[in-house]
């Protein structure tokens, strides 16, 4: 007794398979590029090339800067009052600060590299952008 067509081999691969196949394919490439353009989005709003990563990260240095001013500040006054001015102090690398100038009752401090640089003018200043 022959078995029915729908048993053989050559139903189970005939052209409606080679479709399904195909369909599973072409979504599947459909659904990566999909899954690309979003994530190209996503990235181009909140990425490191996004304003609002370069802000908050412009924020945040300034924040670090104003800590390392305050304490350094500190660490001045502490030598002005043993020594009876600034000039002369040298700050350990530890403060994140250089001190540019100093003289009997001022001092300029100044953090940062290339275009982020911040000075502090002392004593009872605020940091500012740029250099001393």
């Amino acid at each position: 007794m022959a078995r029915p067509a729908f048993y053989s081999s050559e139903a189970r691969e005939g052209p409606i398979t080679r479709v399904m196949r195909m369909f599973g394919l072409v979504s599947m490439v459909c659904s990566l590029a999909a899954v690309g353009v979003l994530m190209m989005l996503s990235m181009s709003n909140n990425g490191p090339s996004a304003p609002r990563t370069k802000l908050a990260k412009a924020e945040a240095t300034a924040a670090v800067g104003s800590l390392n001013f305050t304490a350094a500040a500190t660490e001045l006054e502490a030598y002005k009052s043993e020594h009876a001015t600034y000039a002369g102090e040298v700050l350990p690398p530890a403060f994140g600060v250089s001190v540019m100038r100093a003289d009997a009752v001022t001092y300029c401090l100044q953090a940062g590299i290339g275009g982020a640089v911040q000075h502090f003018t002392g004593p009872g200043g605020t940091p500012a952008t740029g250099p001393c």
